[in-house]
């Protein structure tokens, strides 16, 4: 889960991309920058809100 929903400069939803972002970008078999052009993200405020993304909710909330 992405945690803001929106980019911050834009205003643009992130969030339905993370997921799956995440999964295929920590897999380490495909190049972010790929990814996210796959994905259909092209403006630079949306990708650097996805790349420099970390998923703190576990963190914060350990009780599940």
């Amino acid at each position: 889960m992405m945690v803001p929903v929106r980019c911050f400069t834009c205003g643009n939803v992130v969030a339905e991309h993370w997921e799956e972002f995440d999964e295929r970008a920590n897999e380490g078999d495909e190049d972010p920058e790929a990814v996210l052009d796959e994905l259909g993200v092209e403006r630079y405020c949306c990708r650097r809100m996805l790349v420099s993304h970390t998923d703190l909710v576990d963190v914060v909330s350990p009780y599940q």
